[in-house]
């Protein structure tokens, strides 16, 4: 039995949160850190001379997709691998978080 696909309704209001794994050549840093500055929806969690970890928070569970790709396009840049991809109800993100039973 398949599902139908999610209702625009539905999907806007997702936070979707993803971490990659840029591998890149020493050079790529600064224009991989040129790209990610330009995109309000990435982070630079982390640069390494040959790895980079980018963090992506976005309402668009495609924008989540485009990113790998313009990732992968930045000269120098070798594998985007993702890591780590989230979807969560944005109101259930607003909840405060409830004690933890010891």
């Amino acid at each position: 039995m398949s599902q139908a696909p999610p209702t625009a309704q539905a999907t806007a209001n997702e936070v979707h949160i993803a971490s990659f794994v840029v591998q890149h050549r020493q050079e790529a840093g600064p224009a991989l850190a040129a790209m990610i500055a330009e995109c309000p929806d990435l982070e630079l969690g982390l640069a390494g001379d040959t790895r980079s970890v980018v963090i992506c928070e976005s309402e668009d569970r495609y924008l989540v997709m485009d990113r790998i790709e313009q990732l992968r396009a930045v000269p120098g840049a070798l594998n985007v691998l993702l890591v780590y991809h989230h979807a969560e109800p944005r109101q259930a993100l607003e909840l405060p978080l409830s004690a933890q039973e010891g």
